[in-house]
């Protein structure tokens, strides 16, 4: 969570030293279920941030790696309006061509909603469009299937993966902070948060304690 570009480059360059293969989670999820055996580290991006094509792609191309960008199909060429009441700082979300751009250079769109909900406070036919509409539009839009969904704020409950398999993704994202595991439910997926002011011992602990 915003990491600082330099800051992300070291950690890349340490996936690439410690024999990792960095990938979206496309490409990961096979390695979670068993089929695929490897030393792989999914990266993922939620919100669709013009910052991560400007930033962040260049520097997973220098490496050979791919990830995944969550992307609120509303907010696609606007702002992160979701974050204003929570004093965040406003930031520019990927335009139409910029999504095409990310997708085109072999990373994955995944859905984050329309609207960047939570999922626990709407009801069940608005949280099941929020997740059907984002998944057509995005596929609209960039031509690529979409297979990926990330709960917004992490927030979810049981019935809400039943509805993400039932919308047609293939996986879900939640902010559990762990590693994943072999047999893991794949709609309720945890991830490791990186911030800031997580120092490289810190990354590479991330990266390689269970």
């Amino acid at each position: 969570m915003i990491v600082h570009p330099q800051a992300f480059r070291r950690q890349m360059a340490w996936l690439k030293r410690l024999g990792y293969q960095g990938m979206s989670l496309r490409e990961a999820v096979p390695y979670i279920q068993g089929e695929r055996t490897g030393k792989v580290a999914a990266i993922s991006f939620d919100d669709g941030f013009a910052n991560v094509l400007e930033n962040a792609a260049p520097i997973l191309q220098e490496h050979g790696f791919t990830a995944t960008n969550f992307i609120v199909a509303n907010n696609i060429g606007s702002r992160n309006s979701w974050d204003r009441v929570l004093g965040v700082a406003t930031a520019d979300c990927m335009t139409i061509d910029q999504l095409k751009e990310w997708a085109a250079l072999g990373h994955e769109v995944g859905s984050h909603t329309l609207d960047h909900v939570h999922l626990t406070q709407v009801d069940d036919d608005e949280a099941a469009r929020q997740m059907r509409q984002s998944r057509q539009a995005l596929e609209d839009l960039t031509g690529y299937p979409v297979q990926g969904f990330a709960y917004p704020y992490g927030e979810h409950v049981q019935k809400h993966r039943r509805m993400v398999r039932e919308a047609g993704f293939s996986y879900a994202v939640t902010t559990e902070r762990r590693r994943s595991r072999v047999g893991d439910d794949v709609f309720g997926l945890p991830r490791l948060t990186i911030r800031r002011n997580d120092t490289w011992l810190q990354f590479i602990a991330k990266c390689t304690m269970r």
